[in-house]
């Protein structure tokens, strides 16, 4: 892809509060959205040598920072707010950035020519020449009766987690509803904080949407072994009340199930997915079909705008993959090498996104990493050791590796990473042994 010329973002030390919100923009390029995707894409341009002035411009009150560690260490307490900071004050300040917190974009008024201004809320007004649009996801709501008492969370930005925070003192029994991986992240770490946890989820299995049977399979027997209450096809069907106190918040007691039983909880937690934030560019009118349609340079519908990250719709990047065929990717990784593809869109060239997609989840001690997509698998090999606590499950389709799952087995999971960026290929037979290192049996056909 040439992106060797591409910073990538990094933490750094925090600074003194970046530029107030409410300050008027600059013209030049806007970046909606300070997450991980709109800093990168900002840290990008400047390595490329862009030189028009950049204003990346967030809805938080804080200033851009790491997502992943919300549902781990920072909800643990093993690491401090300050870092997870993308960058120093004085990295956007030496580098022409204006970093504008708090400020909740509602309209554009954008021309042909890729041009516009954005309005906020508050009734500020940031004018721009080019629009980037790095709006992430918002968590999907859990609509059933309770679900507005105080104690029934979500945990998707860094609000979420210090409300989160600071219930998780008084409570002893916590109901987490969802079991995907922000879901068992979070459970994990709530038992491992000393915490009763249940987990419901409503599909047969756990991760359903992202792994395997045999990997779905293997996290439920070893979070039931670590202690964990997970019930499958199981559902709420509302949200039980404490008495109504003086003050007349009403906070949440319990679940009640749809077969009549009422679990106590004095905090429940709904991770059941995200939708992609797509408003602006609905009302922009770009093309949007779960998430905003771009094509392999992270250009939008219009020409102009590009849209990056979570929000973002695009051809498969995985090499060999079928003509018109899309996906939205959610991921750390997608999101620093969409904006680098972004960047060099910015800068008129013309880089492809084409690479492979890899994600983590880490739960308790379970470290689990995915290479590749394993969608349409025919066949897959198992390779378990049990002794040393190692897991992968490698997918197969018509006798080529497209992806691994990988739990506490890093050198499994940059074999198979490795074997399919070079396009190469892992035989299923030699793979089925676990004691044989698969780098020493990848070929080249």
């Amino acid at each position: 892809m040439g992106t060797n010329a591409v910073e990538q973002a990094a933490p750094a030390a925090a600074a003194e509060d970046a530029t107030p919100s409410g300050t008027p923009a600059r013209t030049g390029l806007l970046i909606i959205g300070a997450s991980q995707s709109g800093v990168q894409l900002a840290v990008s341009l400047r390595a490329l040598g862009f030189d028009e002035h950049i204003t990346l411009l967030g809805d938080e009150d804080h200033r851009p920072y790491q997502r992943p560690a919300l549902s781990k260490e920072f909800l643990q307490g093993t690491v401090e707010s300050e870092s997870l900071i993308f960058r120093s004050n004085e990295y956007w300040a030496d580098h022409n950035v204006d970093l504008i917190k708090g400020e909740y974009i509602v309209k554009i008024d954008k021309e042909a020519d890729g041009s516009g201004v954005a309005h906020s809320s508050s009734g500020g007004q940031f004018p721009f020449k080019r629009l980037a649009l790095t709006v992430g996801a918002r968590a999907r709501k859990l609509e059933i009766e309770g679900g507005d008492l105080d104690g029934v969370l979500y945990l998707r930005n860094a609000d979420d987690a210090l409300a989160l925070k600071a219930r998780v003192g008084d409570a002893h029994d916590v109901v987490v509803i969802g079991g995907g991986f922000i879901g068992l992240e979070a459970a994990s770490s709530l038992q491992k904080m000393g915490k009763n946890v249940t987990v419901l989820e409503f599909g047969p299995r756990l991760v359903g949407r992202a792994v395997g049977e045999e990997t779905a399979e293997y996290f439920l027997q070893a979070h039931r072994a670590r202690g964990l209450d997970i019930r499958l096809a199981t559902s709420a069907k509302r949200f039980t009340a404490n008495d109504t106190p003086a003050d007349g918040h009403r906070t949440v007691s319990g679940v009640e199930l749809q077969d009549g039983t009422v679990l106590p909880a004095q905090i429940v937690l709904i991770g059941i997915g995200v939708i992609p934030n797509t408003q602006l560019a609905e009302q922009l009118g770009l093309a949007v079909d779960n998430g905003i349609v771009v094509d392999r340079f992270a250009l939008a519908s219009d020409g102009t705008t590009v849209a990056i990250g979570d929000c973002a719709n695009m051809p498969n990047p995985v090499p060999g993959s079928a003509p018109g065929e899309r996906i939205r990717l959610e991921s750390v990784n997608n999101a620093i090498e969409h904006a680098k593809v972004a960047a060099y869109s910015l800068t008129g060239r013309r880089e492809e996104y084409a690479g492979i997609p890899w994600f983590w989840s880490n739960q308790a001690d379970l470290k689990l990493q995915i290479a590749g997509l394993c969608n349409g698998y025919d066949q897959t090999v198992l390779r378990r050791d049990a002794e040393r606590g190692k897991f992968s499950v490698l997918y197969y389709r018509q006798g080529r590796i497209i992806a691994a799952d990988c739990v506490n087995a890093p050198l499994d999971f940059m074999a198979v990473k490795n074997a399919l960026a070079k396009g190469q290929n892992i035989p299923a037979e030699a793979a089925a042994d676990p004691a044989t290192p698969l780098k020493t049996i990848t070929t080249d056909s």
